[in-house]
């Protein structure tokens, strides 16, 4: 029997700006819905008021689809489901407690904060695990109505069952959760707002979702969920928890790690296509080509259960070596608008650049650009009023080797070869033809007695202040002599 065609979702609370292992998470079930020619359904999980911003739910909309990830059914899109934020469906989770109620899944709780808190403390001071141990399961009704008259607002909280709570992952096999020790858990807040574990269940019902693939930290959830799904005589959908995302010391993926928001890595110049191939392969056996994936490479070869029981370890030199893979395939001139926005971001305006010249020098660089916002310094090469030197190359400018390395070239760059081409703001850069630094080092080796590193060092140092970057000949050719010489007599003088 041919299995049915998948439908899944990602479900994210616009409380914040969208994070790398959340974006894996829809990755996932994006490649797990298209993969298998499912759909993929955006829900909106906006029940918790006080900390949802719209402008985080824009920011994710606009962050998914800079991805590339799609999606077929959800806010923007529509579908036979409406509505896909839960803010405007509590009528909906109204209508599945009162089922509860009737039947007696659930009960009122009248407890306060502070006596949650003292019963908290109390347990992990027994070394046993938080949970709510049933103050209010057995209130009567006329205690019921007691708490009620002194003001206290109840909540509903669910009835669990002693005993095992079992289901199968698709990632991680059989589990076992065992009833007494979850505690009797909130389905409905006492402002009427559902928990989560609630709404989601009702959500993932209605919407007829087949999958629910997420993170391993949902996996004390979805046992709570297994017994809503009992409860409210709903089937339960297929469970898969992925590992987590994990820093290099392999804990959980955090600010202190660096990066962690997909904004954060846009701001950075990391291309789409880098971030998603990463995602894509982290935690798994990707049968990939170091980089080279397409998205119907990805969509291919994607297999769920490759992507492994332990942690995910997301390594940020690999990102960057990947999109500065990517960023040296691209055409000049299409790059050349990629960078655009980072140039002005520098302080250029890109807009006064002989188009001719400002590709030229993008094509100096490029084999040195990891990320895209990598070109403000990398430009500042070719402006003498932003040149600096760096202090490594510093250091080798004051060697006494270094200097007559300079002095010979000084002397062999007093006869102007320039040719002047308007750069930017108004400025200039200089152009000769491509056979002129290798004479001019030719001539520099035979006065010296140099070569190598002992007569290449001290001039990159010189002309570009640094001790690696573009290849010395396209500097020296976009540069012109008259820049040369007046960096090289600025390293001489010792500034």
């Amino acid at each position: 029997m041919k299995p049915p065609i998948p439908r899944v979702r990602f479900a994210p609370s616009p409380t914040g700006e969208l994070h790398v292992g959340n974006a894996r998470t829809a990755l996932l079930n994006w490649l797990y819905a298209r993969h298998h020619g499912g759909t993929f359904v955006l829900r909106i999980e906006d029940t918790d008021q006080e900390r949802t911003n719209r402008v985080f739910e824009e920011n994710l909309f606009e962050d998914l689809r800079w991805l590339g990830i799609d999606w077929d059914e959800g806010p923007g899109k529509g579908g036979d489901y409406e509505p896909y934020r839960q803010s405007e469906r509590l009528d909906f989770y109204l209508h599945s407690l009162e089922k509860l109620i009737a039947e007696g899944q659930v009960y009122p709780c009248y407890c306060t904060e502070a006596e949650l808190e003292a019963e908290r403390v109390n347990l992990i001071a027994k070394r046993q695990m938080p949970r709510y141990l049933g103050r209010c399961r057995r209130l009567d009704e006329a205690e019921q109505k007691r708490l009620a008259a002194e003001g206290r607002r109840p909540l509903w909280r669910f009835r669990v069952p002693e005993g095992p709570i079992r289901f199968t992952d698709l990632i991680r096999g059989p589990m076992v959760f065992q009833g007494e020790a979850i505690g009797d858990f909130v389905i409905v807040r006492s402002n009427g707002v559902p928990a989560y574990n609630f709404a989601c269940v009702c959500d993932d019902h209605a919407m007829e979702i087949s999958h629910v693939i997420r993170g391993e930290d949902h996996l004390s959830n979805t046992a709570m969920q297994v017994l809503l799904y009992q409860a409210l005589g709903y089937a339960p959908p297929l469970f898969a928890h992925h590992a987590l995302v994990l820093g290099e010391d392999h804990a959980k993926l955090s600010k202190r790690h660096g990066s962690v928001a997909v904004r954060e890595f846009r701001n950075r110049g990391i291309l789409p296509e880098a971030l998603l191939q990463t995602l894509a392969s982290l935690g798994t056996a990707f049968a990939g080509k170091k980089g080279e994936e397409t998205e119907p490479d990805l969509i291919s070869g994607f297999n769920l259960e490759r992507t492994g029981r332990g942690g995910a370890v997301f390594d940020e030199e690999k990102l960057l070596w990947l999109n500065g893979l990517i960023i040296r395939r691209y055409p000049v001139p299409t790059l050349t608008e990629l960078l655009r926005p980072f140039i002005r971001a520098a302080g250029y305006n890109d807009r006064t650049w002989d188009p001719d010249l400002l590709e030229a020098v993008i094509a100096a660089v490029r084999d040195n650009l990891s990320t895209l916002a990598a070109i403000g310094e990398l430009l500042d090469l070719f402006q003498d009023d932003r040149f600096t030197v760096t202090p490594e190359a510093g250091e080798v400018l004051r060697q006494a080797e270094a200097k007559t390395v300079l002095a010979a070239m000084r002397d062999l760059l007093k006869t102007p070869i320039a040719e002047e081409k308007p750069g930017s703001d108004g400025k200039t850069l200089q152009t000769v033809e491509g056979n002129a630094f290798p004479d001019l080092l030719r001539k520099v080796s035979n006065r010296t007695s140099l070569q190598g590193k002992r007569l290449y060092l001290p001039i990159r140092a010189a002309v570009t202040g640094r001790l690696h970057g573009p290849e010395l000949d396209r500097v020296f050719a976009l540069l012109g002599p008259t820049s040369v010489l007046k960096r090289v007599e600025k390293a001489l003088e010792g500034q």
